[in-house]
């Protein structure tokens, strides 16, 4: 259950803070479909817009790193976080970017040995290697 109100996408375009955002949104992703975060964050039209700028820039501008791969780090960061809500939209937007079953299984094997060497490391203290370090 949301901690916040979802309105109706109707309801949150009435504000045209809102609807410009809206608007922006579907048009990057060249589609009309608005995901319930935007929905949960149109109670704050200045932090809907500022998460949107940063989610724009980061997922939807053409960088060095394409965009699955991009959704795949992101399904990563999102397991570690325990975020189910972005780990389903960004499976969801791996996918329509090509994911297939086949890289889908190679990255969830690697989320868990990363997650279970990282504790490891962790639950042990091991000291980072010098060679690991950025020389000045």
């Amino acid at each position: 259950m949301a901690t916040v109100k979802l309105p109706t996408i109707a309801e949150a375009e009435k504000n045209p803070a809102v609807k410009e955002v809206y608007d922006d949104i579907r048009a990057t992703r060249k589609s009309d479909f608005i995901n319930n975060i935007w929905r949960g964050l149109a109670g704050s039209p200045d932090l809907l817009k500022r998460i949107w700028v940063q989610i724009k820039a980061v997922m939807a501008t053409p960088s060095s790193i394409d965009p699955l791969t991009k959704e795949m780090i992101y399904i990563a960061v999102s397991t570690a976080n325990s975020c189910s809500y972005c780990v389903h939209s960004h499976t969801a937007a791996a996918r329509a970017k090509g994911m297939t079953d086949e890289q889908h299984t190679e990255l969830m094997a690697i989320i868990s040995l990363a997650a279970q060497t990282n504790h490891l490391v962790t639950a042990m203290q091991i000291p980072l290697d010098p060679e690991f370090e950025v020389k000045s």
